[in-house]
């Protein structure tokens, strides 16, 4: 995927730090303070080796392009997306072909039930 709404950014609008926890909070879907949480539990777990890894992560990933998404709802489908592709896919797939059974049903049911058009079909057979 080579989208922008499909890579990692630091977020430093939400940021407390760097933004490297508000943007991994915003790649994923999860809270942002579930993620500050584990980032200081990670530390601590690592011994502190951690810390340079987020220091090195904010120097490596770029900010997050302010108009990145139009609003919430895109957000959160980018965020399904980024978590599973496949089962995205699979989404979008149903969906069409839900619309496509229902556009057929109001064909149907719009054919006939107008004689007038039923016979100008006809017609033109």
């Amino acid at each position: 995927m080579n989208s922008p709404r499909t890579t990692l950014y630091r977020d430093k609008q939400n940021a407390k730090i760097m933004g490297i926890c508000s943007g991994i909070s915003d790649y994923t879907g999860v809270d942002r303070k579930w993620v500050r949480l584990g980032a200081i539990f990670l530390a601590f777990a690592t011994q502190g080796l951690a810390i340079p890894a987020y220091f090195i992560a904010g120097a490596i990933l770029n900010k997050k392009p302010p108009h990145l998404y139009r609003d919430v709802q895109e957000q959160k489908y980018w965020q399904g997306v980024r978590q599973s592709p496949k089962r995205t896919a699979r989404e979008i797939r149903a969906n069409f072909r839900d619309i496509d059974r229902r556009l057929a049903n109001v064909e149907t049911y719009y054919v006939s039930n107008n004689p007038r058009l039923t016979s100008e079909i006809e017609r033109l057979r």
